[in-house]
């Protein structure tokens, strides 16, 4: 990758309640996918884009987290400990700014990951960053490219790339948990739990919150059911 962050914030706090039995003694971003465990998934996809260090922050079960990245060496890991208090996407990632930096960094969830088809999504979004129009760039998948999602769609996309609610729009795409953001958005904040979705609606009103689609294959766990699928899609791409 010639140019983009060098950063990332992997969210890897949640609870996975609705993954139950199967996250009652392990955290979900451990549950495996293909022999992988889910949050492996993400820090591959950030290790093979040239990331140099991630930010990962736990919550519950958060030894276990620990102790899986002890031995990874790329990218670099720092751990933001949320164990006393659960801050949700937004709280985590304001208290995770002094490691981050005043750069535009990636980040992730730690519970979806994805499939690239021909060339890196981290780097197609590195490409299409533009610090000077953009506080952030968001990773999209239509619904065709996505495995176990249950929800609707996230945002309506503009000709030139500007993101508008979807408000349930067939028309729209999902938001697949991965994108470029500008720290300065969370300038004047505090580490309360609050969520990424505030500083989404500020950034539509402001006209500079940005998407991309993916080019491969989205996939999410919610449930333990959704695993057979995921199973079932891991391996049918990878026959390709």
């Amino acid at each position: 990758m010639n140019a983009g962050p060098r950063t990332a914030m992997v969210l890897a706090a949640g609870l996975g309640k609705r993954m139950r039995p199967l996250t009652e003694n392990t955290p979900k971003p451990l549950i495996p996918v293909a022999g992988k465990p889910l949050l492996d998934w993400g820090l591959d996809a950030l290790s093979a884009a040239g990331i140099e260090k991630a930010v990962v922050n736990v919550h519950y079960l958060g030894s276990q987290i620990v102790d899986h990245l002890a031995g990874r060496a790329a990218p670099r890991i720092v751990i933001s400990d949320e164990t006393d208090r659960l801050l949700d996407s937004a709280g985590g990632i304001v208290k995770a700014l002094g490691e981050l930096g005043g750069e535009p960094f990636y980040i992730i969830n730690a519970d979806t990951f994805w499939i690239d088809a021909a060339n890196s999504n981290l780097e197609r979004l590195a490409l299409a960053w533009d610090a000077g129009r953009m506080d952030s760039l968001l990773m999209l998948a239509h619904l065709d490219d996505a495995t176990g999602h249950s929800g609707t769609t996230d945002f309506l996309i503009g000709g030139d790339g500007r993101l508008s609610r979807a408000n349930a729009s067939p028309d729209g795409l999902i938001y697949a948990g991965a994108g470029i953001v500008h720290p300065r958005i969370f300038d004047g904040a505090a580490a309360e739990p609050h969520s990424l979705n505030r500083y989404f609606d500020e950034m539509i009103a402001r006209g500079t919150l940005f998407g991309l689609p993916m080019q491969g294959h989205w996939i999410t766990v919610s449930t333990p059911n959704s695993l057979v699928d995921a199973e079932a899609a891991v391996a049918r791409l990878r026959a390709r």
